[in-house]
Protein backbone atom coordinates (compact mmCIF):
# COMPACT_ATOMS: atom_id res chain seq x y z
CA UNK A 1 0.00 0.00 0.00
CA UNK A 2 0.81 3.23 -0.53
CA UNK A 3 1.88 5.94 1.72
CA UNK A 4 -1.40 7.94 0.55
CA UNK A 5 -3.99 5.31 1.29
CA UNK A 6 -2.43 4.68 4.55
CA UNK A 7 -3.04 8.42 5.37
CA UNK A 8 -6.70 8.17 3.67
CA UNK A 9 -7.68 5.23 6.12
CA UNK A 10 -6.49 7.04 8.72
CA UNK A 11 -8.31 10.16 7.83
CA UNK A 12 -11.24 8.20 7.60
CA UNK A 13 -10.59 6.43 11.03
CA UNK A 14 -10.27 9.78 12.58
CA UNK A 15 -13.68 11.21 10.88
CA UNK A 16 -15.52 7.90 12.11
CA UNK A 17 -14.30 7.78 15.46
CA UNK A 18 -15.25 11.75 16.03
CA UNK A 19 -18.75 11.58 14.12
CA UNK A 20 -19.42 8.30 16.31
CA UNK A 21 -18.51 10.09 19.74
CA UNK A 22 -20.13 13.35 18.35
CA UNK A 23 -23.53 11.43 17.78
CA UNK A 24 -23.40 9.48 20.79
CA UNK A 25 -22.94 12.15 23.13
CA UNK A 26 -26.05 13.82 21.46
CA UNK A 27 -28.18 11.07 21.65
CA UNK A 28 -27.02 10.53 25.60
CA UNK A 29 -28.08 14.31 26.18
CA UNK A 30 -30.95 13.35 24.51
CA UNK A 31 -31.65 10.39 26.92
CA UNK A 32 -30.97 12.09 29.73
CA UNK A 33 -32.94 14.98 29.36
CA UNK A 34 -36.32 13.81 30.92
CA UNK A 35 -34.53 12.70 33.67
CA UNK A 36 -32.57 15.64 34.21
CA UNK A 37 -35.99 17.78 33.50
CA UNK A 38 -37.47 15.98 36.16
CA UNK A 39 -35.26 17.60 38.98
CA UNK A 40 -37.34 20.90 38.22
CA UNK A 41 -40.07 21.85 40.64
CA UNK A 42 -43.38 21.14 39.96
CA UNK A 43 -45.44 23.95 38.90
CA UNK A 44 -47.59 23.91 42.23
CA UNK A 45 -44.72 24.01 44.15
CA UNK A 46 -43.12 26.96 41.42
CA UNK A 47 -47.13 28.53 42.29
CA UNK A 48 -46.33 28.59 46.25
CA UNK A 49 -43.28 30.18 46.06
CA UNK A 50 -44.78 33.66 45.87
CA UNK A 51 -48.13 34.93 47.12
CA UNK A 52 -50.12 37.84 46.51
CA UNK A 53 -52.55 39.53 49.50
CA UNK A 54 -55.09 42.20 48.63
CA UNK A 55 -54.77 44.31 51.74
CA UNK A 56 -57.60 46.51 51.04
CA UNK A 57 -60.19 44.74 52.62
CA UNK A 58 -58.21 44.78 56.25
CA UNK A 59 -59.73 47.48 58.53
CA UNK A 60 -57.28 49.37 61.36
CA UNK A 61 -56.65 46.99 64.24
CA UNK A 62 -57.77 43.76 62.16
CA UNK A 63 -55.70 40.45 61.44
CA UNK A 64 -55.38 38.31 58.66
CA UNK A 65 -53.89 35.06 57.89
CA UNK A 66 -52.82 33.62 54.74
CA UNK A 67 -50.74 30.63 53.46
CA UNK A 68 -47.42 30.99 51.71
CA UNK A 69 -45.20 27.58 50.72
CA UNK A 70 -47.69 26.12 53.72
CA UNK A 71 -47.30 28.05 56.42
CA UNK A 72 -49.63 30.72 58.15
CA UNK A 73 -48.34 34.36 57.83
CA UNK A 74 -49.65 37.08 59.93
CA UNK A 75 -50.95 40.16 58.41
CA UNK A 76 -51.98 43.08 60.83
CA UNK A 77 -52.71 46.34 59.86
CA UNK A 78 -51.71 47.97 63.17
CA UNK A 79 -53.39 50.94 65.01
CA UNK A 80 -51.56 53.71 66.06
CA UNK A 81 -50.82 52.76 69.48
CA UNK A 82 -49.82 49.54 68.71
CA UNK A 83 -46.95 51.21 66.45
CA UNK A 84 -46.19 53.60 69.15
CA UNK A 85 -46.17 50.79 72.11
CA UNK A 86 -43.85 48.89 69.79
CA UNK A 87 -41.58 51.45 68.93
CA UNK A 88 -41.33 52.20 72.66
CA UNK A 89 -39.92 48.75 73.91
CA UNK A 90 -36.54 49.15 74.80
CA UNK A 91 -34.06 46.94 73.12
CA UNK A 92 -32.64 45.94 76.01
CA UNK A 93 -35.55 44.41 77.34
CA UNK A 94 -36.01 42.37 74.38
CA UNK A 95 -34.31 38.73 74.28
CA UNK A 96 -33.86 39.02 70.45
CA UNK A 97 -33.26 42.50 70.08
CA UNK A 98 -34.73 43.84 67.03
CA UNK A 99 -36.20 47.26 66.81
CA UNK A 100 -39.60 47.25 65.64
CA UNK A 101 -39.22 49.96 62.58
CA UNK A 102 -36.56 47.05 61.32
CA UNK A 103 -38.92 44.82 61.24
CA UNK A 104 -41.51 46.29 58.88
CA UNK A 105 -41.36 48.57 55.48
CA UNK A 106 -44.51 50.11 56.47
CA UNK A 107 -45.52 50.81 59.85
CA UNK A 108 -49.04 50.38 59.96
CA UNK A 109 -48.58 46.64 58.13
CA UNK A 110 -47.04 43.92 60.38
CA UNK A 111 -46.58 41.12 58.18
CA UNK A 112 -44.72 37.63 59.86
CA UNK A 113 -44.94 33.96 59.59
CA UNK A 114 -47.24 32.47 62.54
CA UNK A 115 -44.78 29.90 63.55
CA UNK A 116 -43.54 29.88 67.01
CA UNK A 117 -39.77 29.86 66.79
CA UNK A 118 -40.03 27.77 70.08
CA UNK A 119 -41.32 24.34 68.24
CA UNK A 120 -43.37 25.45 65.51
CA UNK A 121 -47.12 25.88 66.90
CA UNK A 122 -49.07 28.25 65.97
CA UNK A 123 -48.99 31.26 67.75
CA UNK A 124 -52.80 32.58 69.43
CA UNK A 125 -53.79 36.50 68.58
CA UNK A 126 -55.36 36.84 65.21
CA UNK A 127 -58.68 36.63 66.22
CA UNK A 128 -60.31 39.35 68.79
CA UNK A 129 -61.42 36.29 70.90
CA UNK A 130 -57.73 34.80 70.51
CA UNK A 131 -55.45 35.98 74.27
CA UNK A 132 -52.72 38.06 73.17
CA UNK A 133 -50.55 37.34 75.88
CA UNK A 134 -49.25 40.10 78.53
CA UNK A 135 -47.61 41.77 75.53
CA UNK A 136 -50.79 42.42 73.49
CA UNK A 137 -49.55 40.74 70.70
CA UNK A 138 -49.56 36.82 70.24
CA UNK A 139 -49.71 33.61 72.89
CA UNK A 140 -48.30 30.19 72.10
CA UNK A 141 -50.33 28.41 74.51
CA UNK A 142 -48.16 25.27 74.03
CA UNK A 143 -45.23 26.78 75.74
CA UNK A 144 -46.12 29.91 77.19
CA UNK A 145 -43.99 31.94 74.68
CA UNK A 146 -45.96 35.81 74.62
CA UNK A 147 -45.24 38.40 71.49
CA UNK A 148 -45.59 41.66 71.57
CA UNK A 149 -47.17 44.09 68.88
CA UNK A 150 -44.18 43.62 66.90
CA UNK A 151 -44.29 39.88 66.82
CA UNK A 152 -40.50 40.10 69.47
CA UNK A 153 -40.14 37.54 71.64
CA UNK A 154 -40.79 38.90 75.24
CA UNK A 155 -41.55 36.32 77.72
CA UNK A 156 -41.23 32.25 77.21
CA UNK A 157 -39.24 29.47 75.91
CA UNK A 158 -38.86 31.08 72.21
CA UNK A 159 -35.55 31.89 71.43
CA UNK A 160 -35.93 34.19 68.56
CA UNK A 161 -39.19 36.59 67.21
CA UNK A 162 -41.36 35.94 64.52
CA UNK A 163 -39.54 35.40 61.27
CA UNK A 164 -40.58 37.85 58.93
CA UNK A 165 -40.77 36.90 55.13
CA UNK A 166 -39.55 38.37 52.02
CA UNK A 167 -41.96 40.50 50.73
CA UNK A 168 -42.83 43.66 48.70
CA UNK A 169 -45.57 46.21 47.91
CA UNK A 170 -46.80 46.37 44.72
CA UNK A 171 -49.21 48.74 44.89
CA UNK A 172 -50.10 50.85 48.37
CA UNK A 173 -52.79 48.13 48.84
CA UNK A 174 -50.93 44.72 47.90
CA UNK A 175 -48.05 43.08 49.06
CA UNK A 176 -45.94 39.91 47.20
CA UNK A 177 -45.03 37.43 49.78
CA UNK A 178 -42.02 35.62 48.60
Amino acid sequence: MSDTAIGDDKTRRDFLYISTAAVGAVGTAFAAWPFIDTMNPAADTLALSSTEVDLEPIKEGQSITVVWRGKPVFVRYRTAAEIKESAAVPLSDLPDPQADKDRVQKPIWLIMVGICTHLGCIPLGQKASDPKGEYGGWFCPCHGSHYDTSGRIRKGPAPLNLEIPAYTFLTDTKIKIG
